[in-house]
């Protein structure tokens, strides 16, 4: 074999092997793009948290800061319980995240309870799923959440509640604008303001970019449940007690 012969696959091996490593990592970085679900056990079954990796849309970051809903507190919380706290629960959750369905249905007792006397619990809804649908389902639920949380903030907790219970399944459409005020309905909020809200996505752009606000301050898994900023990493109800019995 000649030297010409020789260098020559020695540069088609090297070739492929770099091919090889490039495919390797661009499998990898997709693979991190992806959510993992990691559950732990809670009372009635496994709770967990979808770690994720965002990729976010430059004009998003870019876009000028919109009008938040009156609603919202600085960090796009909902608060719910004492205006003024000793103590805050604080749940980064998504509609569509099913760790965060399994959160509510074991924990939404324990959160109903702690939000009296001292305590306030602020529900912090951002979207980060909305590849998991075709209409953007996180964005849009997130958005609906002020909309209702605006028109009656005292039957904001069961519509929050319905809404999960009634979570669609990851890779379909999602609920319609429709079925959400319907929701709404059921839990006694009526009327065509609030309506109109949901339907025009009033608050999907103040959702996207709470959500990069979100993520941007460190938040990669929901849900994230935190007792004055100090994450709980296993939200068990026994554990949220046991965190805002220390935090007092």
């Amino acid at each position: 074999m000649s030297t010409d012969d020789g260098k020559k696959r020695t540069s088609s091996t090297a070739a492929r092997s770099s091919a090889l490593v490039t495919d390797s990592a661009g499998g990898a970085r997709r693979r991190s793009v992806g959510i993992q679900l990691g559950l732990a056990a809670v009372l009635v079954g496994l709770i967990g948290a979808i770690a994720f990796g965002v990729t976010r849309d430059k004009s998003t970051n870019d876009a000028a800061p919109v009008q938040p809903p009156a609603v919202a507190r600085a960090d796009g919380a909902i608060r719910i319980g004492s205006a003024d706290p000793k103590v805050v629960v604080t749940v980064v959750e998504d509609f569509q995240c099913p760790a965060c369905k399994q959160f509510e249905a074991a924990g939404s007792a324990t959160l109903t309870e702690l939000a009296t006397g001292d305590v306030a619990v602020d529900y912090r809804p951002i979207a980060i799923l909305n590849r998991m649908s075709s209409t953007n389902y996180s964005t849009r639920a997130a958005a609906a959440a002020y909309c209702v949380a605006e028109a009656d903030i005292g039957a904001w907790p069961a519509w929050h509640a319905a809404m999960f219970a009634q979570q669609p399944a990851e890779g379909g459409a999602g609920l319609t604008d429709r079925q959400i005020i319907d929701i709404a309905a059921a839990a006694g909020i009526t009327g065509d303001p609030v309506a109109q809200c949901i339907t025009s996505n009033r608050y999907g752009s103040y959702a996207d970019q709470n959500t990069t606000a979100a993520t941007d301050g460190g938040i990669d898994h929901t849900p994230t449940v935190l007792v004055d900023g100090k994450e709980v990493q296993s939200p068990t109800p026994e554990a949220l007690r046991a965190a805002v019995a220390a935090a007092q």
